[in-house]
């Protein structure tokens, strides 16, 4: 039980780790933080059954846990330059039609600088604009 107890509290602190430093929007880095934590806490409630000789209770609570932190682990694909129109790239970056090549730089950096994760933004955000600069600057 002192072993369950230590690993349980190992999960916490790392948890709270991972929340500290999130590189995602806050909703979705903080369902993984929760998830994590269920999960250990699921983890463990499987092992004490098993050890105990539920053996139904304890395989479905430690299904359920490798279930949640693997459904927890999945990221969605950033956007592709292909699926984006001209006039959604120019959206995104808000330049118009006549802009130049220095135009639609300057544009990104201005976004970026406050689009990027190590700046309070989201990796989709800092994709989709780089996606849209990317895409305008190949015409």
């Amino acid at each position: 039980m002192v072993l369950i107890s230590l690993v349980l509290a190992g999960v916490v602190v790392w948890a709270l780790i991972r929340l500290g430093r999130q590189t995602e929007g806050p909703r979705r880095g903080q369902w993984r933080v929760a998830a994590t934590l269920i999960s250990a806490a699921l983890l463990a409630g499987g092992l004490l059954a098993l050890s105990r000789g539920v053996w139904i209770t304890g395989a479905g609570l430690c299904a359920a846990a490798l279930w949640l932190t693997v459904a927890s682990r999945i990221r969605t694909v950033p956007p592709r330059a292909e699926g984006l129109s001209d006039a959604e790239a120019r959206a995104i970056l808000g330049v118009s039609a006549e802009a130049t090549a220095q135009d639609i730089t300057a544009a990104w950096r201005r976004l970026m600088a406050r689009a990027h994760p190590d700046q309070g933004g989201t990796e989709g955000l800092a994709a989709r604009l780089n996606a849209a600069r990317d895409h305008l600057l190949r015409k």
